[in-house]
Parts: structure tokens; C-alpha cells; sequence
């Protein structure tokens, strides 16, 4: 299921793209949920990281798409976004918010499924690959790749990225279900660890790049088979 997002004040041009995505995914055998948005600013309030792609137009009345794209950004690195816009100029700003591609007004079938036939397959192999990480105030869409470990801090959990550490109430069961099934393992009772993310192991201890690790007595012989097991399955 494809989870698309519009935002766009022109309600013609807003009917005729979802048209044309629901057009596509016929044709594709795609399945594809579509919500509109009338404004930037009704989606990036109270955003939610749960889209696949978000087709935003660049120029609105009361959040343009650009501002939009940037205060979604901040929650959501790694959403696909497309600009809807009828000046070409604008291209350049979107590689300030990691723009996927940008479709020009008039719209026309041709081109937008061109651009469609573009996006999916690096969407599909994108799937499956994030959590979202509820915080404090908002929730944080994160690249699995990313992670390197989750430690239990007194009654919360800090989740180290290679970017940066996020800190939320939840427990190391709970986030060990977000990352089934994609090679995470514990090394003790207070770490989680990325297995692909692992540099070295030391006689007590597990490298993840400058981060050093215990590795508990009663967990190491099942981490280790784990970690062995991960990384054979890589090569």
C-alpha cells in the first residue's frame, strides 16, 4: 500500500492528481491511499512520519511547499518528496530539502508517470526500512541502516544514531518488535545493537564504530551465533 500525501490549494489540480496516481497504480497493480490537503500548513501541523511520498505545491497561500518541505524535514528525513510547480527555477531550492523530483504544471499523464516509474522502484527498496520513534513532543522517522544500538537509560530509552541520540519513553522489548526480523541483537540486558553495524568484538565487549559495548556472560555464546550469523548471511 502506498501512503501519498497532497498538498495543494488549487482544487483542480488537486483532483486531477489524484486522479492520475490512482490511474498509475491501476495500471502498475499498485495499491495507493491518497489524502488531501488543502494547505501546507494542515499537513505539516501535527505531521505524522507515516507517508511514502508527499506531493507538495510550491507555490500556497499560507505555508508555501517549500517551507512545508522544511518543517516536515525536521521530522521525517527520509519521506520521498515531489514539488508541484508551473516555475522550473524552483528545482534548485529543492536540493535544500532533498527534493526527489519536481513535476511542472500543466499537468500531464505522460510525464507524471514517467516520474512515477522513476520514483517507485527506489521507494520499494526503501520499504520496510525505518521505525518511527516516538518522543517526547513528535514522533521521528528513522532509517534502520542508521541505528547503531538502543541502551536503556534509567526509566527510558536513548537510541544512538549516526546522526544523533534520541531519548524516549519506551521500554527494550517494545523497541526490539520496531526492528524484528532486521538484525538486532542484545549484548546484555541494557543494549540493543545493530548487528551490520558491528567493527569489532573484544574479549567482554562489542565495537560499533568509536562506541564500546559489554557483552554479558549469559547473552555472549547467542550474540555471538547471531552476529555470526548476520554477517554470513551478508556476504
Amino acid at each position: 500500500m502506498l501512503r501519498i500525501a497532497i498538498a495543494e490549494d488549487e482544487e483542480i489540480c488537486a483532483q486531477k492528481l489524484q486522479e492520475y496516481i490512482r490511474r498509475y497504480a491501476g495500471e502498475r497493480g499498485l495499491e495507493a491511499a491518497v489524502t488531501w490537503f488543502r494547505d501546507g500548513l494542515e499537513l505539516a501541523e501535527g505531521y505524522v512520519p507515516k507517508w511514502d511520498i508527499l506531493f507538495l505545491d510550491i507555490q500556497m497561500g499560507h505555508l508555501d511547499g517549500m517551507e512545508t518541505a522544511r518543517r516536515i524535514r525536521r521530522q521525517d528525513p527520509d519521506v520521498t518528496l515531489v514539488f508541484i510547480t508551473n516555475l522550473a527555477r524552483y528545482a534548485i531550492e529543492g536540493y535544500e530539502v532533498d527534493a526527489s523530483d519536481f513535476i511542472l504544471k500543466p499537468l500531464e499523464y505522460d510525464r507524471f508517470r514517467v516520474r512515477m516509474d522513476k520514483l517507485i522502484p527506489r521507494l520499494a527498496r526503501k520499504r520496510g526500512a525505518f521505525v518511527v520513534l516516538p518522543l517526547a513532543e513528535q514522533k521521528i522517522r528513522v532509517a534502520v541502516e542508521d541505528i547503531l544500538y538502543a541502551e536503556v537509560v534509567d526509566h527510558d530509552l536513548s537510541v544512538v544514531t549516526t546522526k544523533r541520540s534520541y531519548l524516549m519513553r519506551c521500554t527494550l522489548q517494545e523497541m526490539e518488535r520496531m526492528v524484528e526480523g532486521q538484525g538486532f541483537s542484545r549484548c546484555n540486558r541494557c543494549y540493543l545493537v545493530n548487528l551490520r553495524r558491528v567493527t569489532g568484538v573484544e574479549k567482554d565487549a562489542v565495537r560499533i564504530g568509536a562506541h564500546s559495548l559489554p557483552i554479558s556472560r549469559p547473552r555472549k555464546k547467542q550474540f555471538l551465533r547471531e552476529l555470526s550469523e548476520c554477517l554470513g548471511a551478508e556476504l
